[in-house]
């Protein structure tokens, strides 16, 4: 359980930092860049959001999906729901739902092998 408790830990990190930042990049950023008049500061700030953080996501996207792959092996999830699992970190907001779900379904699978043990 150690172990699956340190996978589970990585994954719920990287699903906050990737929801996080996917939120910024679509509700400050995008907006910034695209609603406002051109060489505003706004603007500016909203195109310096989409150009680093927005590279920045799509790298951390990329550990995302491992981490949450990894979850998914060790755990033995069934394919829908990894698939689900994995596409939800490309939605704002909806990554946290999806993390929530994972952690409980990784804690409630830990207690009932934990009965099943006893």
């Amino acid at each position: 359980m150690k172990s699956a408790n340190a996978t589970l830990t990585r994954y719920r990190v990287m699903a906050t930092v990737v929801g996080v930042l996917l939120i910024v990049l679509i509700l400050v950023g995008v907006p910034l860049k695209y609603l406002l008049d051109d060489g505003t500061d706004a603007q500016q700030l909203g195109e310096w959001i989409t150009t680093y953080l927005g590279v920045a996501h799509g790298w951390l996207y990329m550990i995302f999906l491992v981490t949450a792959f990894l979850l998914a092996r060790k755990e033995r999830w069934e394919l829908p729901f990894t698939i689900v699992t994995l596409i939800c970190g490309t939605i704002p907001i909806l990554s946290f739902w999806a993390e929530h779900r994972a952690t409980k379904r990784v804690h409630d699978e830990g207690a009932r092998a934990e009965a099943t043990s006893a």
